[in-house]
């Protein structure tokens, strides 16, 4: 009995049934595809951020760290082996310059060299003391000095005579003062070079020695001028910013802005956006959150809607920032979600 034929019957029914498999796989496929790249198409849209230009003022400076410590300070010895004869002060006294404050049993009198308070005392009347021991120190905790050191960087942006402010960390008091001197001899710090500035200040009851200091000195200010959130602001190949704006077309167009003084939040807006001008920041594209979308985000990464036409309650705000943003899809009219902001 001759099988061929049977086993070619065979063969031909697997090989046909592998190539109808294929096609239900490839359709299946081709059909999962299409409908999710429908659903992306659906589902994926640019968002923008809306912001309303005001009127503030701005200004930026430099912070440096530093500590006070004393400018006038003297420690009074005995220069014999003698006794005290006389104690004219007390511990905490303030004196003036030339009071008495020690007169000892060989005829010495310590007298005060400048204006201060007696910091410490240590004998008391009748007390022998030999060569060298301590009697008496005075010391100016009103005429304080603070230090600070500044980097390589900064010290290009830093002069003397420098108007400064000098706030105290522990108590919050804040003294106004310039810079005195500064120490262009550099101390290491690591791979980068440090220079000491010092500056002067009149403190007030409270404020004593070693207490750490922040040091600020102003440098651009403007005042009553156009600002905006430095969020609002795009920027081309070229690091010029720009804002997106509806035109008379009621389209988003990019305008081209000037930018004055930035104190990193806010940034002064010299020409190209208005008080109370609406703009437009593109907002990072979303798709919806879905495990087919988010398979085939990749595919169509590049995909994006048309902007969103001008009016459907695009009412502007007063004279504060306001950061609400807005969804454009296929073209629909987009809805404000406002939330306040304020000037810098």
């Amino acid at each position: 009995m001759n099988d061929k034929p049977i086993r070619k019957n065979r063969r031909r029914r697997r090989i046909v049934r592998k190539i109808v498999t294929l096609i239900v796989v490839l359709t299946i496929l081709a059909g999962v595809g299409w409908y999710g790249y429908g659903m992306l198409k659906q589902e994926y849209s640019v968002t923008y951020d809306g912001y309303t230009a005001s009127i503030g003022s701005i200004s930026n400076s430099l912070s440096f760290s530093g500590s006070l410590q004393l400018i006038d300070s003297a420690s009074y010895t005995s220069g014999a082996s003698t006794t005290v004869r006389k104690v004219y002060v007390e511990a905490g006294q303030d004196v003036s310059e030339g009071d008495n404050l020690i007169r000892l049993s060989n005829g010495d009198t310590v007298k005060a060299e400048f204006d201060g308070r007696v910091n410490s005392l240590s004998v008391k009347e009748g007390d022998e003391v030999a060569s060298g021991d301590a009697l008496v120190q005075v010391a100016d905790f009103t005429h304080l000095k603070v230090s600070f050191r500044v980097d390589e960087y900064d010290i290009a942006d830093v002069a003397v005579g420098q108007a400064c402010s000098v706030t105290v960390t522990a108590t919050e008091q804040k003294f106004e003062s310039e810079i005195a001197s500064i120490d262009y001899i550099s101390t290491a710090g690591g791979s980068v070079a440090y220079y000491t500035a010092v500056a002067y200040v009149d403190v007030d009851e409270g404020v004593y020695p070693g207490m750490q200091t922040t040091v600020t000195i102003p440098q651009e200010e403007a005042e009553n001028v156009v600002i905006l959130k430095m969020d609002a602001l795009s920027f081309d190949e070229t690091n010029s910013a720009y804002v997106y704006m509806y035109n008379d077309a009621g389209e988003l167009e990019e305008v081209p802005v000037e930018v004055g003084v930035s104190n990193g939040n806010y940034v002064e807006i010299v020409s190209g956006v208005n008080e109370g001008d609406e703009v437009y920041v593109e907002a990072k594209a979303e798709a919806a959150a879905s495990g087919l979308s988010g398979l085939l985000s990749g595919l169509f990464g590049s995909q994006q809607m048309n902007a969103p036409q001008a009016g459907g309650g695009m009412g502007r705000g007063g004279s504060g920032d306001f950061g609400g943003s807005f969804s454009g899809d296929m073209g629909s009219k987009p809805e404000r979600n406002d939330s306040g902001g304020g000037n810098p």
